[in-house]
C-alpha cells in the first residue's frame, strides 16, 4: 500500500517533464519561426525597394555629373576670379554643389548605382575653356556659363521634383539652392555687362 502514493508521484512528476520538455521544443519551434531573415537577404530586399528606373538613374547621373562639374570651376573661379564676387560665387558652388553630391552619391549605393567618378566630356570642355581666360574676360564668361548651366539644371530638378520617392524628395531639396545659384550668377553677369558697356575689353 505504501508503494503505490510513491509510483504515483512518480507517475505524475514524469507526466510533467514530459509536458515541459513538449513546450519547450515548441517555444524553439516558434523562436525558430520567428528569427530574422539573414542580412544578406535583408540587404537584397532594400535594394530591390530602392531600385530606380532608368530615368531616375539617368537623372541622377546627370546630377553627380553637374555637382563634380560646378565643384570644379567654382574651385577655378576661386584661383582666377578677379572681382570678389565672382571669387565668393566659386566658394559657394563648391561648398554647396560637394553637399548635394554626398547626397546624391548616397541615393545611388542605396539604389545599387555607381556613382560617376568624373564629369561629362561637354563639362569637361567648358573647364577647359575657362581656364584659359583671365581677368574680366574669365568672369563675363563664368558668370554667362553658370547662367545657362544652372537654367537647364532648374529645369531638370524641377521635373523630376514633382514625382515621388528618394529621388523626387532630393531634387526637391535641391531646387532652392539652384534657385539661388541661378540669382548670384545672373547677378554676376549683369554687373559685368554694365562694367564692360563702359570700357574696351577685347
Amino acid at each position: 500500500m505504501t508503494n503505490k502514493p510513491m509510483i504515483a508521484l512518480g507517475f505524475a512528476a514524469a507526466l510533467m517533464l514530459g509536458t515541459a520538455a513538449q513546450a519547450q521544443t515548441g517555444m524553439q519551434r516558434n523562436e525558430n519561426s520567428a528569427k530574422p531573415a539573414p542580412t544578406g537577404q535583408m540587404q537584397k530586399n532594400a535594394n530591390t525597394q530602392n531600385k530606380m528606373s532608368k530615368a531616375q538613374e539617368r537623372f541622377l547621373k546627370e546630377a553627380m555629373e553637374g555637382d563634380l562639374s560646378e565643384m570644379k570651376v567654382g574651385e577655378l573661379a576661386q584661383q582666377k576670379g578677379q572681382s570678389e564676387d565672382v571669387k565668393q560665387f566659386g566658394q559657394m558652388l563648391q561648398q554647396d554643389h560637394s553637399k548635394n553630391l554626398q547626397q546624391a552619391q548616397q541615393l545611388a549605393q542605396q539604389g545599387g548605382m555607381t556613382p560617376p567618378a568624373q564629369p561629362s566630356s561637354a563639362q569637361k570642355k567648358v573647364y577647359d575653356k575657362l581656364s584659359k581666360l583671365s581677368g574680366n574676360q574669365f568672369d563675363r564668361q563664368f558668370a554667362k556659363d553658370m547662367v545657362s548651366d544652372h537654367k537647364k539644371d532648374l529645369t531638370k530638378f524641377e521635373k523630376e521634383a514633382k514625382g515621388k520617392g528618394p529621388v523626387a524628395e532630393f531634387a526637391q531639396q535641391t531646387v532652392p539652392t539652384l534657385q539661388k545659384h541661378l540669382q548670384t550668377a545672373q547677378g554676376i553677369e549683369n554687373k559685368g555687362a554694365a562694367v564692360g558697356s563702359g570700357s574696351k575689353m577685347k
